[in-house]
């Protein structure tokens, strides 16, 4: 299977997730899919087949900026980072969800925080907690 085809495969599946915990937040199959973390574990799942196959294919390292920027050079291991970060920031996004229902945070409030997170992760989940203490309620136990 080609790199780019395995990029496409990751970028629908988390586009799913994301479409999902935006317009169908309360559906059984949201619960199923992303809430569970299925579907980011399935990202996980091709990020360790990736990193069996590629990692230590390419020159670089992680010991200075210079090192990762040879690292990333390489489309493979750049392919790596990008399932990375599907996988990570969907489970953030719907770690988001289950936490704002928890503490009832409207879901039209949440929406540009799981976009913010979708798009520039950190800044969605800063977003996230800002609004939380604004809007929510301490956390029910389940």
């Amino acid at each position: 299977m080609s790199l780019e085809t395995i990029f496409s495969a990751a970028n629908g599946l988390a586009l799913l997730g994301w479409l999902l915990l935006v317009f169908a937040p309360r559906w059984r199959f949201t619960d199923r899919l992303v809430l569970s973390g299925a579907v980011s574990l399935l990202l996980a799942a091709l990020y360790l087949g990736l990193v069996i196959v590629y990692f230590g294919s390419s020159e670089g390292g992680f010991d200075s900026l210079a090192e990762v920027v040879k690292l990333f050079s390489h489309p493979p291991i750049v392919l790596l980072g990008w399932v990375h970060y599907l996988a990570f920031d969907l489970f953030v996004g719907a770690w988001e969800l289950r936490d704002a229902r928890a503490r009832g945070v409207p879901h039209l409030a949440l929406v540009p925080c799981l976009g913010l997170t979708l798009m520039f992760g950190p800044i969605g989940l800063l977003l996230y907690f800002a609004l939380r203490g604004l809007l929510g309620r301490p956390r029910v136990a389940a």
